[in-house]
């Protein structure tokens, strides 16, 4: 069980301890979702995430974004495309270059994962989670929703 820190403006340990704590089970959280989904590993996904979003891009882009090498991210790119999930484009601004953009069949698989997801979150909650203990989640889900939007300014 953590242990609630004070709130006070320094970050004492007990800030630090809390927060690796919540790190670590979402992390675990993230990782035992994905493996009893089934769903494609979260570098793909990470892939066509970023693709769906905001649109095509170069490799080293998404690399860069994806806080990988672009080497690593060129593996990536080459399975996506063997399973049809992107495809290549002239560059307009870089005429040896080539943006990635997702496919049609990329957005279905993207979409699909993302509901196989929350199914089984949904279920699972549903197993193991009281009321109470869902309405708890729902203000901590409010909480990071407010660091996030804090974090993009």
């Amino acid at each position: 069980m953590m242990t609630i820190p004070s709130t006070e403006t320094m970050i004492d340990d007990d800030m630090l301890a809390f927060a690796e704590e919540l790190r670590q089970v979402v992390g675990r959280f993230v990782r035992t979702v994905r493996s009893h989904a089934g769903t494609p590993s979260s570098a793909q996904s990470e892939t066509l995430g970023f693709l769906d979003r905001d649109g095509p891009m170069s490799i080293a882009a998404i690399a860069h974004r994806r806080n990988v090498r672009h080497q690593s991210m060129r593996l990536v790119v080459a399975q996506l495309e063997a399973d049809g999930f992107v495809s290549f484009a002239p560059d307009p601004d870089d005429r040896r270059g080539k943006l990635i953009a997702i496919t049609e069949s990329g957005r279905g698989a993207l979409e699909r994962g993302r509901q196989v997801r929350a199914g089984w979150i949904a279920r699972a909650l549903q197993e193991h989670a009281s009321v109470e203990e869902m309405r708890a989640i729902s203000q901590t889900l409010a909480v990071l929703q407010r660091i996030v939007v804090a974090s993009r300014t």
